[in-house]
């Protein structure tokens, strides 16, 4: 199916092309925020395609560099905001894939200090990985505050509550050449919905890089580490047969052609058509790789051709 319509064409479909690319795939893998909804408001018609592509039969995962909530607290929001059935083992974000990275790839032996929200906190947790305990004196410095002996990661996800302390432990922690260095994600930012825009996981490691001197190791998109993890859990996947929906082209796009995936833009998010058009149109290769294959304006486009499936099934 690659290249049906163009190989890397930035062309919107509907209608016909997008049922053709419905029965031609048969994993589906989601960004969510973006794509699925904005915030607690579900995108209009998200919920019943999703639902749709789960009664045809297809395997759909949800793929998220979201670090800032453990999975569980995902199945509820899935519920709640009218997605059938979505079950734990279908999420996979960065957190929950970084905790498999630590836990299973690695096989990390020490404490990890994590820059994060609790949620990160949580899956590391869950998977078993123990890590360095926050207990500060608001008044403490780096000049004296304790190091915590036997850290063997440093791993940077978005902290909204992030200290000029945790930034001079982390750079401290780095410094021993055995102490691995990884980021949950490389997003610069997220917009909100007042128009403003909130740092993202990107920028503080950016802070950690520049002061460590080091280059993070990245476990979520556009890092194809994310997909090995959906390998390892479902198997029999095969590249040629998935389709990636995001909405973001330096992230979801790219990590879609990391992968060996076809990727379809959806311009309910941050990246529009123009900046994926001018990615095509560089005269650098390497913009190519953010160029989506296909482009809908929502994956609510995909509901006529869902209608037509199963009208032609009654």
């Amino acid at each position: 199916m690659a290249g049906a319509f163009g190989f890397k064409s930035c062309q919107k479909i509907r209608g016909p092309q997008i049922r053709n690319l419905l029965a031609a795939k048969d994993f589906f893998l989601f960004d969510c925020d973006g794509v699925l909804w904005h915030g607690e408001n579900a995108i209009s018609g998200a919920a019943e395609v999703v639902n749709s592509l789960t009664r045809q039969g297809k395997n759909v995962v949800f793929v998220t560099n979201n670090c800032t909530r453990p999975r569980e607290s995902y199945v509820h929001k899935f519920s709640r905001l009218g997605f059938t059935d979505v079950m734990l083992e279908q999420i996979f974000s960065s957190s929950y894939c970084s905790a498999l990275y630590l836990r299973d790839f690695v096989q990390v032996s020490g404490q990890v200090f994590v820059m994060g929200c609790d949620g990160l906190r949580r899956e590391l947790q869950e998977a078993g990985i123990p890590c360095v305990e926050e207990a500060d004196d608001p008044s403490a410095t780096i000049y004296d505050c304790p190091l915590a002996p036997d850290v063997k990661a440093v791993l940077v996800g978005h902290d909204d509550k992030l200290t000029f302390l945790k930034l001079a432990k982390a750079s401290c922690y780095l410094k021993n050449p055995e102490c691995l260095f990884l980021a949950t994600d490389t997003d610069p930012w997220h917009p909100l919905s007042s128009g403003r825009i909130l740092p993202g996981s990107g920028s503080l490691t950016a802070a950690l890089e520049v002061a460590s001197g080091r280059k993070a190791t990245v476990i979520g998109k556009p890092s194809r580490f994310m997909f090995e993890c959906i390998s390892s859990q479902f198997s029999g996947v095969d590249p040629a047969q998935c389709l990636m929906v995001g909405d973001r082209l330096e992230t979801d796009m790219l990590f879609g052609s990391n992968c060996g995936l076809d990727t379809m833009l959806t311009l309910t998010g941050v990246s529009q058509i123009e900046e994926a058009q001018e990615y095509r149109n560089s005269e650098l290769t390497t913009n190519h790789s953010f160029v989506p294959n296909y482009v809908v304006d929502t994956i609510a486009d995909f509901l006529p051709a869902f209608e037509e499936l199963e009208e032609e099934g009654n």
